[in-house]
């Protein structure tokens, strides 16, 4: 069982200051009080409780310091969370979410943390796994239910336009390095590449080709940010054969060369 709970004043001893990096697992941090100052895909923010705080797989993050922080950090992999929860974590937690307006989620997650925490704390016993998975679903649906009320509630169902963008974003989140044509999701998706595109165009705002290639270049950020990789062996891992198309691509979206890029968010 690869799930763990762990207070806040630890969190700063696993993740060092100064340190950019980023992990396979998810970190669902609820600060209760205190502040902590975070680097989160090259936006510096500096939070302070009650807020909520979701790094995802992929994400690169650096802790730049901490101010008496408490409250507790869960960090679990992407298999144990349901896609739809996942869709809305991923959505919705994109920015940190202050918690003074919600006493009845605090009023719920707190104890809930701390149950998790105590269970974790006994992870010998054999029958700890299966209750602390359990633990987890209940966290993360308490968190769905906080951030789309109305996607959780009884009898609800969300729609076949939505159905198509959440089933898009989920091949673009495994598929993005590889599919670079839109007819390659639409074609996995079981519609024409026009629809696709104009149901995700109307729901998002934006193309699915905009899409692809606002993935593409998050991706070659963070490797631009947080690796030593050259500039070529990103393009590759990204899925492009030719240098000077990856790096004119890169321009063309962010104003500087892949070089320029590196230098500027390093200094």
């Amino acid at each position: 069982m690869l799930v763990r709970a762990l207070a806040l004043p630890a969190l700063a001893g696993e993740h060092p200051q100064q340190t950019a990096h980023r992990d396979a697992h998810y970190l669902l941090v609820l600060l209760q009080a205190g502040e902590l100052q975070l680097t989160l895909d090259f936006e510096d923010l500096t939070l302070s409780g009650p807020m909520l705080v979701l790094i995802s797989p992929g994400q690169v993050h650096r802790l730049r310091g901490a101010v008496a922080p408490q409250g507790w950090g869960v960090s679990f992999e992407p298999g144990l969370v349901e896609e739809q929860a996942r869709d809305v974590l991923e959505q919705a937690l994109r920015q940190p979410l202050p918690l003074a307006q919600h006493p009845r989620f605090t009023e719920l997650a707190y104890p809930l943390l701390a149950l998790l925490a105590n269970c974790q704390a006994d992870a010998a016993n054999v029958h700890m796994g299966p209750m602390l998975q359990a633990l987890l679903s209940a966290l993360l649906h308490l968190v769905a239910g906080l951030l789309a009320p109305a996607a959780t509630s009884s009898g609800s169902s969300i729609s076949r336009a939505e159905a198509l963008l959440a089933g898009f974003r989920r091949l673009l989140r495994q598929h993005f390095t590889t599919w670079k044509q839109p007819a390659q999701y639409a074609a996995a998706l079981a519609v024409t590449p026009s629809h696709l595109n104009d149901t995700v165009k109307a729901l998002s705002g934006c193309s699915v080709s905009t899409h692809l290639q606002q993935r593409t270049i998050l991706e070659a950020k963070r490797l631009l940010y947080y690796s030593d990789q050259s500039v070529k062996q990103i393009g590759y891992a990204l899925g492009y054969d030719e240098p000077v198309y990856f790096g004119k691509l890169f321009k063309k979206h962010t104003g500087l060369t892949p070089q320029q890029f590196r230098r500027t968010i390093r200094e």
